[in-house]
């Protein structure tokens, strides 16, 4: 139930006249940009120990399936690193933000190492036409395949030399997607490339490079769980942060994911070039999956949610400055998401198929749109937004 309490009349009279941030004062009502803030580092913090709970969940399959390969534990890995994408897709959100993610004392963060993408196959295994490519068909060149060797040639060569992260292990249980988009399937690698004179050479190395890759995946989401805990080192700094500087880095991170990350490299770039060899999770035909969960980050970060339940937010402060405008940022996540919702599935057809395209593009517009919202936010509350 609801309950209204009423304020003396002097002590109201002593909370509205009270000294306080000259360029933001703050009534009974108003929210407090320090809440948001620390709302904020809450739910990285939340999200980042949930994708690491699933990789844990994701590294206990891979275990068992390279201890005894069989068809069936194939599957449950698989499974498991779909629901791994799950946590992990909304924390793109955290990304643009000058955060542990992509930046750490100076040094480049470790995204690169969870996330890369688009990602040469060839440099990893075997592909069609090419039995002998990738790392592990190349044990007198690269003889040890450890966490530290592998994330060592990380990009090594070109950008699309993708060793390691979430991608590198999804081509490893998936393979190439070599079906049409019309047959809605994913990569068919069989179980027995991992299985002493299988069906590929090397199986010893391959099992060998999975495994390695997914604890190299744990040591990258502890990495980030460590920037943002109780007093550690990012947090610390990203709470003392000058409160215009916070809310706009937090700004400009979801702003940057809707206008310019999701809707363009993402989205558009596949949908202009209609290959699915530009899609985000290509081996296992996710995508679909991929984009809903970013915009999510991009919604939870602005309403200020964390598992569902809603705090003092963006959206509050921006409601209390111009209530149209906070109207309208909230209309835009709502058509947004129902744009996004309305392409086809799996992305390779929505991408290819021409009935299916139309959809894809009003999606990227409407992300766009819902960029430019946010930066109009930012300046309502006096702080500066970047979507580039």
């Amino acid at each position: 139930m609801h309950k209204s309490y009423r304020l003396p009349f002097a002590l109201l009279f002593l909370l509205c006249t009270a000294c306080v941030d000259d360029e933001q004062p703050i009534t009974p009502d108003a929210t407090s940009r320090e809440a948001v803030i620390e709302r904020y580092a809450d739910l990285v913090l939340d999200n980042y120990q949930a994708a690491r709970a699933d990789a844990l969940t994701l590294d206990a399959a891979i275990g068992v399936f390279v201890a005894e390969p069989t068809a069936e534990r194939l599957q449950l890995a698989r499974t498991a690193w779909l629901a791994a994408r799950e946590s992990y897709g909304p924390t793109e959100a955290y990304r643009f933000a000058n955060g542990p993610i992509d930046v750490i004392d100076g040094e480049e963060g470790p995204e690169g190492l969870l996330n890369s993408w688009p990602l040469d196959e060839a440099y990893i295994d075997y592909v069609a036409g090419d039995s002998t490519a990738g790392l592990i068909n190349a044990p007198a060149g690269f003889p040890t395949l450890t966490k530290e060797s592998l994330a060592e040639i990380n990009g090594a060569g070109g950008e699309e030399n993708v060793s390691v992260g979430y991608h590198a292990i999804e081509f490893l249980l998936w393979g190439q997607d070599l079906t049409v988009p019309t047959e809605r399937k994913a990569g068919q690698r069989p179980y027995t490339d991992f299985v002493d004179g299988g069906t590929a050479p090397n199986a010893d190395r391959r099992r060998a490079y999975l495994t390695a890759t997914s604890a190299l995946l744990l040591d990258h989401l502890q990495l980030l769980i460590e920037q943002w805990e109780a007093a550690a080192p990012y947090r610390t700094t990203f709470l003392a942060l000058d409160q215009k500087t916070a809310l706009g880095n937090m700004m400009t991170a979801i702003a940057t994911l809707a206008k310019s990350e999701l809707a363009g490299e993402r989205i558009f770039m596949a949908y202009d070039n209609r290959d699915q060899e530009d899609e985000h999770s290509c081996f296992s035909d996710n995508t679909h999956r991929d984009i809903r969960l970013n915009f999510a980050g991009i919604r939870d970060v602005y309403l200020g949610r964390i598992e569902s339940a809603e705090g003092p937010s963006l959206d509050d402060l921006v409601s209390e400055a111009d209530t149209e405008l906070g109207t309208s940022v909230r209309e835009q996540l709502l058509v947004t998401e129902a744009a996004i919702e309305a392409t086809a599935i799996p992305f390779d057809l929505a991408i290819s198929n021409d009935d299916d395209r139309p959809a894809v593009l009003a999606a990227v517009t409407a992300l766009r749109t819902l960029g430019d919202r946010i930066a109009q936010a930012g300046n309502a509350i006096g702080v500066e937004v970047g979507t580039e």
